[in-house]
């Protein structure tokens, strides 16, 4: 026995060290700085740390070089590193009215206070490949005013609320549950439910959404306003009585408009879905934003029609990548035990179907 686990260990070292050298490829190659995954890898820096609860790019690249560019492994990464990670206090809601805007649409309003900004985006890009990047030039610099616009800029919403074509935000003053320091639990409110989706896969919950689209829960969506900028972080000092800055975060907001023919107690009137993630993550905030409005058809006082992504204990719990990965990839783990007692069980069914079979063609024969 002590042999075997010495065996176990020596192989398993060895695996690390295989996977090491696989990490680094070709020595030839100048090695990947956790700097250069940080600034040109941004898209999956900033999935990384939305989906991992953790905002802080520079982990989040050590985290995509150590996973080989895996970004569910370098996600579970994070937030096993998260867990070890003191908690000083909660600091206070943001406000994305003062957002310093780098990128500012609507798809509701052509004409709006502030101005519509297209910042960087593919959305205009050609889809074709960029050949000229594999030269590995420096771009041209962005023309002069690029960096984040500091004039505050009024959420589309209020435009329809002021005519009461929407209805009140939905509020709730009550501490919400911390997902990241307990589990989950069914029935979730709508604070449980977003933090769910802030962390869900981005591929889940686009799938989700795209599900609606298609009519798997008659959810037909505006984009109201997508906004993506940088907003301070504040925390309330008992000792001083006012809240003190303590940094900056990037986050990506998306709010939708939906039909809603009105109820018994209700006009007709617009409803919402809200969609928040850190760093510039818009495809994971627009589904966000479909996915929780299609989450809401209950307290709405909508039928529920069926689809996958009206019903919350479907979708909540099987959105997390990181408990999906573990369940998955556990199978390819020893089952040796298991396997023999399902397998001695299949043979002794096919020996007792094949006497049964042998008696039934002696007594025909007789």
């Amino acid at each position: 026995m002590y042999v075997a686990v010495k065996g176990g260990e020596r192989a398993i070292e060895n695996a690390h060290a295989w996977l090491a050298e696989e990490r680094r490829g070709d020595r030839a190659v100048p090695e990947l700085s956790l700097a250069q995954i940080r600034e040109q890898m941004t898209l999956a820096v900033n999935r990384v740390m939305a989906e991992g609860s953790l905002y802080d790019p520079d982990l989040a690249a050590l985290a995509i070089k150590q996973a080989r560019g895996d970004l569910i492994e370098a996600i579970f990464l994070i937030r096993a590193y998260r867990t070890t990670l003191p908690r000083f206090g909660a600091t206070a809601p943001v406000d994305t009215g003062g957002m310093a805007c780098d990128r500012r649409i609507s798809a509701t309003f052509k004409d709006l206070p502030g101005g519509q900004v297209l910042g960087p985006t593919f959305d205009y890009t050609h889809r074709l490949l960029d050949f000229a990047l594999a030269a590995e030039g420096e771009p041209p610099l962005a023309p002069a005013g690029g960096d984040g616009d500091m004039a505050p800029k009024p959420h589309v919403m209020g435009f329809l609320d002021r005519e009461g074509l929407i209805e009140d935000a939905p509020h709730d003053d009550s501490p919400p549950p911390d997902l990241t320091r307990e589990p989950l639990e069914l029935p979730a409110a709508r604070a449980l439910r977003l933090q769910a989706l802030t962390r869900a896969d981005e591929g889940f919950t686009l799938g989700m959404a795209y599900s609606t689209q298609r009519g798997y829960g008659r959810n037909h969506a505006f984009v109201a306003e997508l906004r993506i900028g940088t907003v301070p972080v504040e925390v309330e000092i008992p000792e001083l009585g006012f809240a003190v800055e303590i940094g900056e975060v990037v986050l990506t907001e998306c709010e939708t408009v939906n039909q809603f023919t009105g109820s018994k107690t209700e006009p007709p009137q617009f409803t919402r879905g809200y969609g928040l993630v850190f760093g510039q993550t818009e495809r994971k905030a627009i589904s966000m934003a479909l996915v929780d409005r299609a989450l809401r058809w209950e307290e709405l006082g909508e039928d529920d029609s069926g689809a996958p992504a009206q019903d919350a204990e479907f979708v909540l719990p099987h959105g997390d990548n990181v408990q999906a990965t573990g369940f998955l990839e556990h199978i390819k783990l020893p089952h040796y035990v298991d396997f023999q007692a399902e397998l001695e069980l299949v043979r002794r069914l096919r020996a007792e179907a094949s006497a049964a079979q042998s008696d039934t063609r002696q007594e025909a024969a007789e």
